[in-house]
């Protein structure tokens, strides 16, 4: 049964008492702790050997599984660490001879990390081997044969071959014995490197004649419990005599050889000398017969001279002292040999360069530690293990670290180091390290490894996506087409994998009164911009777009900017004239028949939506500019450049045009008619004095109010005109005998309108409702019941002058029912010319003068007309019109018949 257990006393308290001090002792808190335990070889596989935590007494992270972590180094596979609570356990089968051949204490050594509360401590575990007697003294030979001389002295010795037991301490070779017999006996010595061996001593005086052979056994046994042994037979040759045996200089050598001398060093000059002469003095050497095959491996002695040579290197590190008997054997009959006994010392010298060890904490590639680069500082980065073969301060190794000042080597104990981090780490500036880990050793001249080692940071998200402005102004020209390309943006993020990983959205926002998602489109992945609608310089010159970037990480990070977006102005759009006000693109514009050159007539002022030079305006006389007058292409002032010549009853027809400053230039164009008036107007413009441009200007209000005046007077005259007219029309019916009930029908009204006749009584104001035309009027028909009775001979259509007025589109025509009558409709009529500006009512759009073809019966109205007093239709609204404001009015303008 394997056991954690501590050097055994007499007693038991003793031995508790002990195990209490050791554990005080070896959990002093220190970066290096070290903890000793022992179990005994060839324990099963699973024997615990004892718990880290509990001896230590140790806290321990439930959260965690991993609380204890074995650094691999040079003997990890026998014994195992549980990762939870740091118990020990035999991990295969522990052969501490194979482990340990040639030392009494066998340990087995390693690193223990413990992480605890976010701290880790470093626990150097030793555990000893404990030898159990799994092994039996063996012999060589299992049987040998000696000889000797029977004239050999009483005491003389011979050398046996020794035992070997591979255990040690108590379980090794503890004695000796021989079968009983009358002649020898055998004496236990202990040799320098600890081997316990026999010598056969003579007790009796040998007759070779009475007893030449003798048959002993040779037992070896140890000091187990329980013991094992072993035996060999052995043989013994009584030889006939030679009288003197060669003699050594000395009977032994302790002479030192460095490790590494080379092959052919001479040891020892051995020299031997007999008395005798001839053969019986000719001395020869050889190893004895017990010297092992290893022995005669590594050393050679000359037959002849008794020189001792190295054969083969040694190494001190394998075996530090070698023991062998040189034998110097007469050539004579019956020769007794003479054993010298050598000691060799090896020497040590610093011929092993140290070995390093590095087990990282988190590795997936050999040779390479990864560690997170949000490490603290101190945080350990690899446990370094070193050692060296050689002894004393051969052995003694110092580690350095090269490379980079972030990561430092902190020494554990003795031959341990800890590489920690010594700043602060960022993988975004150095994401890996190429570190020289160099191990010297204390030998002259020392002996250093050089051992290269790679430290790479692993990615956290420590980086927030960047834009590299705060904003953006990016331009896109007005009128673009819904689904086109604005631009990209583009954020960077220095993390790798999904911690770099950007992704774009638009923050939500409300930009005249819908959300940002109206206007514009982003491609979350590429970044990129695009219009969902075409955008209107006139309505909208700027829009802000707020983008946010996030990494994929976790936490994600993000960060925003601002697109600022401008819309260019485009010349899209045309110049609109908005004085004089026009009607169906054309204004009428009255002027004094005789103004004087350099008069201002008026002012064409225009406007442009755009800006910029697509809203700076010049005007044109396109279309009559040799009429006699002109414009300035900058002001839009109509002056008069020559003298007038023309009549009151002229209408001058001036295309003027408004052209803006855009590539292309767009362009709007009205026709202005100039009707002319006698006299001047109540506000004279200034002629021009000096060369300077002073032009006559009136006041338009009070000519708007002159000008009503004078037509509400026109409009009193014809209605008493149109009285008088009809009373003497009625007289002159009833003196020629008309009937006035069959003759005159009612006056009707038609369409909320009044049609009055002061000539013909026969007037009907019935609409057939049929449209604007009255050629479908009941009243005008020409043909039916009408025409039977008497032809119609003309019919009046309404003219534009009713509209003014605020009559209906539809009027009516009155019919004449006396035929043959020579009236007819001429032009000494008091009409209404075209006003200067018609404000457009969508009530009226489609009304027309009624081109009517002069029949025989309209031709007769016509002449009529003509050759009599002046005869007046008067069409008005039957309610009160809506007053019109200033800019609406029409200016009338009149002459006298």
């Amino acid at each position: 049964m394997a056991r954690a257990k501590f050097i055994t006393y007499w007693h038991r308290w003793i031995f508790i008492f002990s195990i209490h001090q050791f554990l005080f002792a070896s959990l002093a808190q220190s970066e290096g702790n070290t903890i000793r335990y022992q179990t005994s070889e060839e324990d099963a596989p699973g024997t615990v050997i004892g718990n880290l935590a509990k001896d230590m007494s140790l806290s321990l992270s439930h959260s965690s599984k991993t609380n204890f972590r074995m650094m691999k180094q040079f003997n990890d596979s026998f014994i195992r660490v549980r990762e939870s609570d740091g118990e020990l356990s035999v991990g295969e089968r522990i052969d501490r001879e194979r482990i340990c051949r040639h030392t009494p204490q066998c340990l087995i050594s390693f690193d223990v990390v413990n992480f605890s509360k976010e701290r880790y401590k470093l626990i150097h575990v030793e555990v000893e081997v404990k030898d159990i007697n799994d092994n039996s003294p063996e012999f060589p030979n299992k049987e040998s044969v000696v000889e000797i001389s029977e004239n050999a002295a009483v005491g003389s010795r011979i050398p046996l071959d020794p035992a070997v037991d591979a255990d040690v301490g108590s379980n090794y070779i503890q004695s000796y014995q021989i079968s009983v017999n009358s002649h020898f006996t055998i004496d236990v010595l202990l040799r320098a490197d600890g081997v316990k061996y026999a010598e056969l001593v003579l007790m009796k005086e040998l007759d070779r004649e009475t007893q030449s052979l003798y048959t002993v056994e040779l037992v070896a046994t140890d000091g187990g419990h329980p013991f094992r042994s072993g035996s060999t037979k052995i043989t013994i040759k009584v030889t006939d005599f030679n009288d003197n045996s060669p003699v050594f200089d000395q009977n032994s050598f302790s002479v030192s050889l460095p490790e590494d001398a080379p092959v052919g060093t001479v040891i020892l000059d051995l020299n031997a000398v007999d008395a005798d002469e001839g053969l019986n003095g000719e001395v020869v050497y050889g190893f004895g017969k017990q010297v092992s095959p290893e022995i005669r491996e590594l050393f050679q002695v000359d037959n002849k001279s008794g020189r001792l040579t190295l054969r083969s290197p040694v190494d001190f590190e394998d075996k530090s002292t070698y023991e062998l008997d040189v034998q110097a054997t007469d050539l004579g009959p019956n020769p007794t040999p003479s054993v010298c006994k050598i000691i060799i010392h090896v020497t040590d010298v610093n011929d092993n360069a140290p070995e390093i060890s590095i087990t990282p904490m988190t590795s997936i590639t050999t040779g390479i530690a990864y560690i997170s680069e949000t490490a603290d500082k101190d945080s350990l980065v690899a446990l370094i293990s070193t050692s060296d073969r050689d002894s004393g301060v051969n052995s003694q190794v110092h580690c350095t670290l090269y490379g980079h000042d972030h990561f430092k080597l902190r020494q554990a104990y003795e031959d341990s180091y800890m590489m920690v981090t010594a700043a602060a780490l960022d993988r975004e500036r150095i994401s890996e390290y190429n570190l020289t880990i160099m191990a010297e050793d204390f030998g002259s001249p020392p002996l250093r490894k050089i051992t290269q080692y790679t430290i790479r940071l692993s990615d956290e998200n420590d980086n927030a996506p960047h834009f590299t402005k705060a904003v953006y102004e990016v331009s896109v020209v007005e009128n673009n087409a819904p689904g086109a390309y604005i631009t990209t943006v583009e954020a960077t993020d220095t993390d790798l994998g999904n911690n770099g990983k950007i992704t774009y959205r638009l923050v939500d926002s409300v930009i005249m009164g819908s959300p940002v998602n109206t206007f514009v489109s982003l491609n979350s992945v590429s970044g990129s911009i695009y219009a969902l609608r075409s955008f209107n310089y006139e309505i909208m010159k700027q829009l802000d777009i707020h983008i946010q970037a996030s990494d994929g990480g976790s936490p994600q990070l993000q960060s925003t900017a601002v697109i600022r977006l401008k819309i260019v102005d485009q010349n899209d759009n045309q110049p609109s004239i908005i004085e004089p006000p026009l009607y169906k693109g054309s204004a009428e514009v009255v002027l004094p028949k005789d103004a004087p050159v350099g008069y201002l007539v008026t002012q064409i002022k225009a406007t442009d939506a755009d800006e910029g030079i697509n809203a700076q305006l010049s005007y044109k006389i396109t279309e009559g500019g040799h009429l006699g007058f002109s414009i300035n292409k900058d002001t839009g002032k109509v002056h008069v450049s020559q003298q007038l010549t023309y009549d009151l009853t002229d209408n001058v027809k001036v295309t003027v045009s408004v052209s803006d400053n855009g590539s292309p230039a767009l362009t709007s164009t009205a026709i202005i008619h100039f009707s002319f008036i006698e006299g001047t107007l109540p506000s004279l413009p200034s002629l021009t004095q000096n060369g300077s441009e002073e032009l006559f200007e009136w006041d338009m209000s009070i000519a708007i109010i002159i000008v009503l005046a004078g037509s509400c007077s026109l409009l009193l005259l014809a209605i008493i005109l149109i009285t008088t007219i009809c009373s003497r029309q009625k007289k002159e019916r009833r003196e020629g005998g008309y009937d006035e009930k069959e003759d005159i029908p009612n006056v009707e009204k038609g369409n909320s309108f009044t049609t009055i006749s002061a000539r013909d009584p026969h007037i009907s104001g019935k609409d057939s409702g049929k449209g604007d035309s009255d050629f479908n009027d009941s009243d005008s028909d020409i043909s039916g019941d009408v025409h039977k009775k008497d032809p119609i001979p003309c019919l009046w259509a309404c003219t534009s002058e009713c509209k003014v007025l605020g009559h209906s589109d539809r009027c009516w025509s009155p019919s004449a029912t006396r035929p043959n009558t020579s009236l007819a409709c001429g032009p000494h009529l008091s009409t209404f010319s075209k006003t200067s500006s018609l404000p457009r009512d969508t009530r009226r759009e489609n009304y027309y003068p009624a081109h009517i073809p002069k029949t025989n019966g309209l031709q007769s109205v016509y002449e009529k007309v003509q050759h009599q007093e002046f005869d007046y239709i008067l069409v008005g609204p039957p309610t009160p019109a809506r007053i019109q404001e200033t800019d609406e009015i029409s200016i009338p303008e009149y002459t006298n018949s």
